[in-house]
């Protein structure tokens, strides 16, 4: 069975970014346990999350629980901060035309098809040289979903609805992106 990392970005004494009354380690960690559960009542995967609770968990550490047991997927998920809005992914410098390119390609469409709805702006997909991104053996993106410092992107982060669609998009981009 294939094995999925899902990396709720920040937690514990590092709250990532902040605004609008929120903390981006909360919403992480939120949709990264719906991207669970919807993950594992779809396909036949095993999901694993580098933390399940508000708890810190180092750069390095979220790589080598990818790698340990030979992950297929390695999907870090964030929100942006510093004055923009909408949505953008990241792989690692290099890798867009290797099967690391191709599945930013799916995940990004898939994403962006829910995001449209909303009015939200494409950033596109670029590449950063980020420790999760570096460290992991498996293809890996990094999601930095919607501005939480924007007053109209945190209006829809704090909306359960938007959040269950976000997470059905990235699940369903995982699916699609792995052929699931």
């Amino acid at each position: 069975m294939p094995i999925i990392v899902l990396d709720p970005g920040h937690g514990g004494t590092d709250p990532g970014a902040m605004g609008n009354g929120l903390q981006e380690k909360n919403l992480t960690l939120t949709i990264g346990l719906k991207v669970k559960q919807l993950l594992e009542a779809n396909y036949s995967v095993d999901v694993r999350l580098t933390r399940e609770t508000d708890r810190y968990v180092g750069l390095s550490e979220r790589a080598d629980f990818a790698n340990a047991p030979g992950a297929l997927y390695f999907v870090s998920l964030h929100h942006n901060a510093g004055g923009g809005t909408g949505f953008e992914s990241y792989i690692y410098p290099g890798t867009s035309s290797s099967e690391t390119g191709r599945r930013q390609d799916i995940m990004h469409k898939e994403i962006m098809n829910f995001l449209s709805g909303y009015g939200l702006r494409d950033r596109g997909q670029k590449e950063a040289n980020f420790a999760v991104l570096r460290e992991t053996a498996m293809p890996a993106i990094l999601l930095e979903n919607l501005f939480i410092d924007s007053v109209n992107d945190a209006n829809l982060l704090k909306d359960p609805t938007f959040i269950t669609g976000l997470s059905n998009a990235i699940a369903s981009g995982v699916g699609k992106a792995l052929n699931l």
